[in-house]
């Protein structure tokens, strides 16, 4: 029998905020919400609710949509992989306990996401709708059985970093920015590019894991060392492509370097020895609160019109 005094025991609701909590990846909160605030705030230089309620969607029911989806469907490769657990992925070992949290983490995505995301379409243009459907769009398909762009080679790059670089588009759509211009299209671009390569790295240690489960990905199909080298190939291009910019917003080329450094370290990776790469996949996460701080100053810089 279980202890109904104990909060941390299967089924208490303590225990299942905090599951769901853990399921929205809070490590990542920012680099969904931030992108759709600056570039929003960017092109209208207005504070409004659009502002307020796309970050809030941003920050919170998006990522449990976009983790928590990809938790629950997950769930049988995550129980083999041993990297799983803590911030990269929570994985709970019984079943019974599983399912209740999975019940729970659609349910949530259900309550929290339907509302905003229903507000927000009401929002802005035609345009600007479809946008944001399709960033939704994406997300679900990067999980959900039947289409799983994350087992399509290269399709599951550029899915994962759409799902970051989603938010900006919809913003600057939103405020009917042209995509286009000489100084917005080098910023979604590069992320772009940024995403896909950061994601690629991610997928080089679990090579061997991957494969055991049957599980494909741009590294799995070539290869680890290959797959270090693409990555390190497109942080080196969203650099130059930030170079394009004005200056001093041309500053921000010097970001994708950081990552440049870090993933070269790897560089003698191949597929026996890839779990190695999970100490660069580590210090990738810390290094997106320096380079995350960085932007942010560039971001104020620009706000004041650069003094």
């Amino acid at each position: 029998m279980l202890d109904s005094a104990d909060p941390h025991r299967t089924g208490q609701p303590p225990a299942l905020l905090w599951s769901l909590l853990k399921a929205s990846r809070p490590v990542s909160w920012i680099n969904t919400a931030f992108p759709f605030a600056a570039g929003y705030l960017l092109a209208t230089h207005s504070f409004d609710a659009v502002l307020v309620v796309g970050t809030l969607f941003f920050l919170v029911p998006y990522n449990l949509l976009m983790y928590g989806i990809n938790d629950v469907f997950d769930h049988e490769s995550d129980l083999a992989n041993p990297r799983k657990g803590g911030v990269e992925g929570d994985v709970i070992r019984d079943l019974d306990e599983a399912r209740r949290v999975h019940r729970a983490i659609l349910w949530a995505c259900a309550i929290t996401v339907i509302p905003p995301a229903t507000w927000l379409l009401a929002q802005g243009s035609a345009a600007a709708a479809v946008t944001l459907l399709l960033v939704l769009a994406g997300v679900l398909a990067y999980s959900v059985p039947g289409l799983r762009f994350k087992e399509r080679p290269f399709l599951d790059s550029l899915t994962s970093a759409l799902h970051f670089c989603g938010p900006l588009l919809y913003a600057l759509v939103l405020a009917d920015t042209p995509l286009l211009a000489r100084t917005t299209w080098p910023v979604w671009t590069a992320f772009i590019l940024w995403g896909m390569a950061s994601h690629a790295f991610g997928a080089v240690q679990d090579v061997r894991a991957d494969r055991a489960g049957g599980i494909g990905s741009v590294a799995t199909v070539i290869g680890a060392r290959a797959t270090v080298r693409l990555s390190l190939a497109l942080y080196a291009a969203s650099s130059l492509l930030l170079a394009l910019l004005p200056w001093p917003a041309t500053l921000a080329a010097l970001l994708p370097l950081a990552y440049v450094a870090s993933v070269a370290r790897f560089l003698h990776v191949d597929d026996e020895t890839c779990e190695e790469a999970n100490r660069g996949w580590r210090t990738f996460l810390w290094l997106n609160q320096p380079a995350g701080f960085a932007v942010t100053m560039l971001v104020i810089g620009a706000w004041k019109g650069w003094g």
